[in-house]
């Protein structure tokens, strides 16, 4: 007797946190990490030989003779299996599976995704994986269809000014939602706006993702249902980056939606990069220095363009692009003040329980050191120009509580209640 497949509810619970397309994103990636551990085995290997005097191959990574052609043909292996899955899974997934179908992805599937593009984003998107997030505009948990029409049967009671909530690295839109409070759903009741949330592939350079929403919010003012007269936007770590890249990217195409954005709100955002990406690109130097294991500094090589763009806080193309993002430690930005006629605050958080300078420099908010969460920084042309009473440092404070403390969420409505 064979076993019964499951169906009904059983399938569809079960449909909420794994996809069959998974397994030919699984796949895909399997074969990416094979190539990954053959590269380093064979780099190490290489690494004798030389300590050893003898002959390598074509590149310093390479064996050589007998030894090399076994890790090519070991390659072919891996990707001959790779291929031959992919195509495999790609006729019989369509027969087998209708996307229609699925029931809404769990919260669990939607933090396992965010975090994997915040990773591995970029590597994703360039293989064509099916796992790589698109950027859409979310609003109660569901996409935005950005035409007039569906726009206003999907936001029937919109009003005049637009909340947009922009989400930090390895992150989703529903993760606002943190101990039981939503900032937006909060600033949305207490300002009479309408929140609208961002989900997008933290994984790829934040200019990449600032320059991809300045013209999605061309679109959502477009198909706004009632005339839009105000756009606010908060954003969460680096989707304080990403808001303000979009930002500069929106005014320099004379895009219609900046003349509307009054405010831009920042809540523990790396402005001047944050120090945990900083050891990374450390320890990958110290890795690379050795000739036995440098091998290994693939594997840090790895983490995605999002980031690496947080060493410093890369917000425009000119920060990173003709640059090799591992082979300098360098701060190689382009300055770019705050924009003009906008009310811009910042949020910063520290561990500490009082002031303290040590405190400030060596832990902020676990991630991010308060004078770059405000803007600091020792050269004036990077300085950002926030006014004293458009800053707020909370104490005891962890990066990730920044999104649930009361007295963060009673500083916003302060702020913006407000007259700008």
């Amino acid at each position: 007797m064979t076993k019964p497949t499951p169906t009904g509810p059983l399938r569809q619970a079960l449909l909420r946190h794994v996809r069959p397309t998974d397994l030919q994103a699984a796949a895909q990636l399997a074969v990416q990490g094979t190539h990954g551990v053959i590269n380093i085995a064979e780099g190490v290997h290489q690494a004798v030989h030389r300590r050893l005097g003898l002959s390598g191959g074509t590149t310093g990574e390479q064996t050589g003779g007998l030894t090399g052609q076994i890790y090519q043909a070991v390659r072919g292996v891996a990707r001959l299996a790779g291929w031959g899955t992919n195509a495999a899974l790609g006729v019989l997934l369509p027969l087998l599976d209708d996307p229609a179908t699925h029931p809404e992805a769990s919260p669990q599937r939607e933090a396992v995704l965010a975090a994997l593009n915040g990773v591995l984003g970029d590597r994703l998107q360039a293989l064509g994986n099916p796992l790589a997030q698109a950027m859409e505009l979310r609003a109660g948990g569901v996409p935005l269809s950005l035409s007039p029409g569906s726009l206003k049967e999907e936001l029937p009671s919109a009003g005049p000014h637009i909340l947009l909530l922009v989400h930090g690295l390895c992150m989703n839109d529903a993760q606002w939602r943190r101990s039981g409070h939503d900032h937006g759903e909060f600033l949305a009741q207490a300002l009479g706006a309408t929140p609208v949330y961002l989900r997008y592939n933290s994984g790829l350079h934040i200019s990449v993702n600032g320059r991809a929403l300045a013209l999605l919010l061309e679109q959502l003012v477009a198909a706004w249902p009632a005339p839009p007269t105000r756009i606010t936007v908060v954003g969460h770590s680096m989707g304080g980056l990403v808001a303000r890249s979009a930002v500069a990217a929106g005014q320099a195409a004379g895009l219609s939606w900046t003349q509307l954005l009054r405010e831009l709100v920042f809540l523990g955002t790396p402005h001047h990069g944050a120090p945990l990406e900083r050891a990374g690109h450390g320890a990958d130097w110290l890795l690379a220095s050795n000739a036995f294991t440098a091998p290994f500094a693939r594997l840090g090589k790895l983490r995605s363009a999002g980031i690496t763009d947080l060493r410093h806080g890369h917000v425009q193309d000119a920060d990173w692009q003709g640059r090799d993002r591992f082979a300098s430690g360098a701060d190689h930005r382009q300055p770019l003040p705050l924009p003009e006629g906008v009310a811009c605050y910042a949020v910063a958080a520290t561990l500490a329980g009082q002031r303290s300078r040590l405190a400030e420099r060596l832990t902020g908010d676990g991630l991010v050191p308060l004078d770059s969460a405000l803007g600091r920084h020792e050269d004036p042309s990077m300085r950002l120009a926030l006014a004293p009473d458009h800053q707020c440092t909370v104490f005891r404070t962890g990066h990730l509580d920044l999104l649930s403390s009361p007295k963060v969420a009673a500083q916003l409505q302060t702020w913006l209640a407000a007259p700008a």
